[in-house]
């Protein structure tokens, strides 16, 4: 089965090609099916700007007269002592074209002043796998960490140096070991299995 994946994130292709790679799917990314889309993400959800990113893509297949499944995905961060922040605006919290850095930045200067046992955070992942038909399904998955005080390790990406978990940040475990247990992998999970279902 072959699924387009409605980014270009290189990073994301390959965490979901590693995490899938066990299965009979074959992924893909939307240029490399021939789709060049940058819708823009103006929901208010990840849901909804999920769903904005799969029917795009699915419509220009449907354009070029071809019949395919897509997966797509917004995912942020969530710190407690920031009433949520940045969340759904998390790869524009710094501006528009801020890099990684600079998100890192902005989020370690907001939280100067947290102290230790107070800078709770998680991931949350929504990913929406859409039909030919343009039938939409929800899949959620999340990963509890903490906001560490300076940025650690080279794996990764987004604000995945300054994410604790048990002990290190999601950018210096291997990369095998942050897709067994990240937001994206817990949505993916059940991703993967509902296309198996659908694959019987």
């Amino acid at each position: 089965m072959k699924l387009v994946l409605a980014t270009d994130n290189k990073n994301k292709l390959r965490e979901i090609r590693q995490m899938l790679a066990d299965t009979d799917i074959s992924v893909i990314s939307q240029r490399e099916a021939g789709y060049e889309a940058e819708p823009e993400e103006n929901g208010t959800t990840f849901a909804e700007n999920a769903a904005i990113k799969a029917e795009c893509i699915r419509q220009l297949a449907l354009n070029q007269g071809d019949q395919i499944w897509v997966l797509s995905d917004d995912s942020g961060l969530f710190v407690d002592a920031l009433d949520g922040a940045p969340g759904v605006y998390s790869a524009r919290w710094a501006g528009e074209g801020a890099s990684d850095s600079d998100l890192i930045a902005k989020l370690l200067h907001e939280m100067r002043d947290v102290p230790e046992g107070k800078r709770q955070a998680h991931f949350a992942c929504v990913m929406c796998l859409m039909s030919p038909e343009g039938t939409k399904e929800f899949f959620e998955g999340r990963v509890e960490g903490e906001i560490l005080f300076a940025a650690r390790g080279a794996n990764g990406f987004g604000y995945d140096p300054v994410f604790g978990y048990q002990g290190r940040s999601f950018a210096e475990v291997p990369a095998e070991k942050k897709n067994a247990v990240s937001h994206r992998h817990n949505a993916l999970v059940q991703v993967a299995d509902r296309l198996r279902q659908l694959m019987k």
